[in-house]
């Protein structure tokens, strides 16, 4: 696939994603969404009993600010010491920040107040959009873009996607079984998250070209 194909499809994502965001703040603002937040939440929290709770804790925890610091130092290291690529820790920690510095502002100009159906944790902070399903999204996302580049079978490859997947979708169903978020939070945090990450890969896969062609002339 050539470059601008790649740049196309990225941008693409971006704008389709950020487009699904705005749907997503409009029904919310509107309170016209409330009839599908509460069918889901009643759907996924009849599943409600002790040993899924304790691991939709857990997943919840995985999902939680000190966690996520602690994989994206991880990250960090092993792209600096081990594969020694420096142009990929610039895009993962503006990954990371930027995904971070959009939830935090979003929640501030919302002001959507958490849930009260049926709580199982206690959180103080805004709803909208979802800060864990905002974050695991931008975290394993961009984990699976810089990880499959050096993955070369099929296998792998296979196996990367479906660890990321899963731990994306699960860390945000954990919010809404715990009663602490919308689904249209976790919805939304999902798009405002891809909007970013596609829209930084677009960026990087850029400048990567740039910087392949000044080699090919130098």
């Amino acid at each position: 696939m050539n470059l601008k194909k790649q740049l196309f499809i990225a941008f693409l994502i971006s704008f389709v994603s950020l487009f699904g965001f705005g749907i997503m703040a409009l029904l919310v603002s509107k309170h016209a969404i409330l009839t599908f937040d509460g069918r889901i939440i009643s759907f996924i929290q009849g599943f409600e009993a002790p040993m899924q709770t304790t691991i939709m804790r857990i997943f919840s925890f995985i999902g939680g600010t000190i966690p996520v610091i602690v994989i994206s130092l991880f990250a960090i290291i092993f792209l600096y010491k081990v594969l020694k690529h420096r142009s990929e820790l610039v895009l993962f920690i503006a990954v990371i920040l930027g995904a971070n510095i959009l939830f935090a502002t979003l929640k501030q100009l919302f002001h959507r107040a958490r849930p009260d159906l049926h709580r199982l944790a206690e959180v103080s902070n805004y709803s909208f959009p979802s800060g864990h399903a905002t974050m695991a999204f931008a975290l394993y996302g961009v984990l699976t873009f810089l990880l499959w580049r050096h993955i070369s079978s099929r296998l792998g490859r296979t196996l990367l996607i479906i660890l990321s997947g899963f731990m994306i979708v699960t860390i945000g169903i954990s919010r809404i079984y715990l009663g602490v978020h919308y689904p249209s939070d976790i919805i939304a945090g999902y798009f405002i998250s891809a909007f970013w990450l596609t829209f930084a890969i677009g960026f990087y896969q850029r400048y990567k070209e740039r910087q392949y062609k000044k080699n090919l002339t130098n």
